[in-house]
């Protein structure tokens, strides 16, 4: 059975959508082409394109030039990750925030910090690190490279009064990003700084964003045993 004609491209994805949900399509299945799609539902073929790219983004389609589109034999969703202000993810479980700038330099990135960037080596970036707390505990040991090219406004930032995590987010804009999760021991500053003793489980997260095609910071954040992030699908 056709659906109804639509126009507009969040419709079709919608319709699309629903028929991969009732097994319409099943997986593994070859689906309509794009023109062929074009003339059931009414509409320029460049608004099918859109559609079916968004699904396939999302992991329900698998596109291959000159192969045609199917449906996913193993659709994989993908988890939408928000950079968390630090300071809200604390209050908003009712506890007191606090933060502490541990040190401000101008500096040379380490080889592994250029290399994430993008940089040439030995490129001189801002080198933040700080402390976030929850009820007086410290929560979150954050070591962070900020590329004064791409964000100019660092170098007059109050850094000892917002948190480079914060103040990024309201002033420095990013169109796309990678992030790693890991599990670690605490040695060293990391124990020092969380207080924690030392080999004790911690979460890490390290994570660069971009603006276009120029790289805006580089973070990792150690996060305290018990620590407890949320992110939905």
């Amino acid at each position: 059975m056709n659906a109804p004609a639509r126009q507009g491209w969040t419709d079709i994805r919608a319709e699309v959508l629903r028929r991969l949900h009732s097994r319409a399509w099943k997986p593994g299945d070859a689906i309509p082409t794009e023109a062929e799609l074009a003339t059931e539902f009414g509409c320029a073929r460049a608004t099918v394109n859109r559609a079916l790219r968004a699904l396939a983004e999302e992991g329900w389609l698998d596109r291959r030039r000159k192969a045609g589109t199917r449906v996913a034999v193993r659709p994989v969703r993908k988890a939408s990750f928000s950079i968390p202000v630090l300071r809200e993810d604390i209050e908003g479980r009712g506890q007191s925030y606090g933060y502490s700038l541990l040190r401000r330099e101008t500096a040379r990135a380490p080889g592994a910090v250029c290399g994430r960037m993008g940089l040439a080596r030995g490129v001189r970036l801002i080198h933040v690190t700080s402390v976030h707390l929850a009820d007086g505990a410290p929560q979150v040991f954050e070591d962070r490279w900020i590329n004064p090219v791409a964000v100019p406004e660092v170098s007059k930032a109050p850094l000892d009064r917002v948190s480079a995590n914060e103040w990024l987010l309201e002033h420095a804009p990013y169109t796309h990003g990678d992030i790693g999760f890991s599990a670690e021991l605490a040695v060293g500053k990391t124990a020092e700084v969380l207080n924690v003793t030392p080999g004790a489980a911690v979460f890490v997260i390290e994570r660069t964003t971009w603006n276009g095609e120029r790289s805006v910071t580089a973070v990792r954040q150690v996060f305290a045993p018990g620590y407890r992030l949320h992110t939905v699908l």
